[in-house]
């Protein structure tokens, strides 16, 4: 449409029930941002928090395509609010792209802001180094590398396992760059731990625990690579399990634990209830048939999709439907060359996946695919999908959960558009905010503060 600008504004205007703030954080999160070196951390010696690169690389570049931000890394995320849409604040997982029209850059006062198309159109938060990171193991690793903290504080996610077994170009997942991210990090020289002890993750949280008095991390996620033999000699139930067991046994009540693995047989399933999980990802990545084939080798060839599908629904028996939530990646129903051609077959195709598990009672929830360029389809499509196809999931989305009477699921924060801090998709800010046992609108208590190139921004107390 001749610019960036014109196609938002456009979606804007013909699905006015989207939020503005979720139009712009699609865009986003699908396409990457660029970073000024104004607007790069000083890594972990620095006051913003640094990007983790928690289980996948979330970015449009390998490390040395990145230039700059491979050596001095952009911030976890980025908070945006008011400029001329007067946004709410809206945080964003960053994806680095040197090629986006989206840039972040310090003004002449340095204040840091979000600019389309050459023209400032937010103020930019950053979040501030949390003094758990300040401080390392006794072995003398980081907080950051062994438990790092995601979603404005909100989430602990523990990948304890960094890589999939699910292997090579006939099982790896066609969107995931989990291998690859492992091996690029090692090739630079970065501590990428990849099975992490059990007693290196109880110190880390130890450390948060002692450190977060405001209490601003409520949830962990275990998680990582699927496992379909054994890992130090446990199966994946087992595997993950132990972690949750440990935590729980060591903060009993502490945080909502979470994990996420395989759709797997239902005494597994009861395995991580036993352990004390609360909330299981049975991730279905994505519905169709023949593309979840194409595009999840692995997973057909060692469960397929119909006992997939199965194993979420005997999960509910075990955690109930509300604490089953599967993910899907939104968007590669479109990546060519065997997607779908238009936006319209796309939508459709989810919507019947949503549907499916929704009259079930399960809530499933997306991640925004990000098309890592050593992926298969990351190659074969460097835009993503397009920008209509993630504005229409919204609408779909909140559709479908009021037909079945459902609401926002549990572990995620707050839903509700300036409220939300679930960053890696925009479908917590494009519902509706609802109201705590107290009668007052979730989320709208102060959350932590924010740093903007190291001085107070515009605004920033009330974000």
């Amino acid at each position: 449409m001749g610019s960036r600008t014109a196609l938002v504004e456009d979606l804007m205007e013909r699905f006015p029930h989207v939020p503005r703030e979720a139009v712009f954080k699609e865009d986003l999160l699908r396409g990457g941002v660029a970073f000024d070196s104004s607007a790069l951390s000083d890594n972990e010696d620095g006051e913003v928090k640094p990007k983790s690169y928690f289980i996948f690389s979330f970015d449009h570049g390998t490390l040395p395509e990145l230039g700059e931000a491979a050596l001095r890394r952009p911030p976890e995320e980025i908070i945006l609010t008011g400029g001329p849409y007067d946004l709410r604040r809206t945080v964003v997982s960053v994806r680095v792209n040197p090629s986006s029209p989206y840039r972040v850059a310090a003004d002449d006062e340095g204040l840091l802001g979000l600019y389309l198309d050459g023209r400032r159109i937010a103020d930019v938060g950053v979040p501030p180094m949390p003094e758990y990171y300040r401080h390392t193991l006794s072995n003398g690793k980081s907080v950051m590398e062994v438990a790092p903290t995601i979603q404005w504080g909100y989430l602990i996610y523990l990948t304890v396992f960094r890589v999939c077994q699910y292997f090579g170009a006939k099982e790896e997942c066609q969107y995931c760059d989990i291998n690859h991210n492992w091996r690029q990090h090692k090739a630079a020289g970065r501590p990428y731990t990849g099975v992490k002890d059990v007693e290196e993750i109880l110190e880390a949280l130890e450390i948060i625990d002692r450190y977060d008095t405001q209490k601003a991390s409520t949830a962990y996620t275990l998680t990582g690579g699927a496992i379909t033999k054994t890992v130090a000699g446990r199966d994946e139930a087992d595997f993950y399990g132990h972690y949750a067991k440990a935590i729980e046994e060591r903060f009993p009540g502490r945080w909502i634990g979470k994990v996420v693995a395989q759709a797997l047989p239902k005494a597994d399933v009861q395995r991580f209830k036993d352990y004390g999980v609360q909330i299981y990802h049975p991730n279905y990545e994505v519905w169709d048939r023949r593309l979840f084939e194409l595009y999840c080798p692995g997973k057909e060839r060692y469960v397929g999709r119909d006992e997939w599908h199965r194993r979420i629904l005997d999960s509910a028996d075990v955690f109930g439907p509300r604490n089953v939530i599967p993910n899907f990646v939104a968007g590669v129903e479109m990546a060519r060359p065997h997607g779908f051609t238009t936006v319209d077959e796309a939508i459709a195709s989810t919507t019947e996946g949503l549907r499916f598990f929704m009259s079930h009672g399960i809530t499933p929830r997306f991640t925004t695919w990000c098309p890592e360029p050593t992926t298969p389809l990351g190659k074969a499509n460097p835009q993503g999908a397009p920008l209509e196809y993630h504005i229409r999931l919204l609408e779909a989305y909140r559709a479908t959960m009021d037909d079945f009477g459902l609401s926002s699921p549990p572990g995620y924060g707050p839903p509700g558009p300036g409220r939300a801090v679930f960053s890696v998709s925009s479908f917590m800010d494009s519902l509706p905010a609802e109201e705590d046992e107290e009668g007052e609108e979730a989320g709208t208590r102060e959350p932590a503060a924010v740093r903007t190139a190291g001085r107070r921004g515009p605004g920033e107390s009330s974000v």
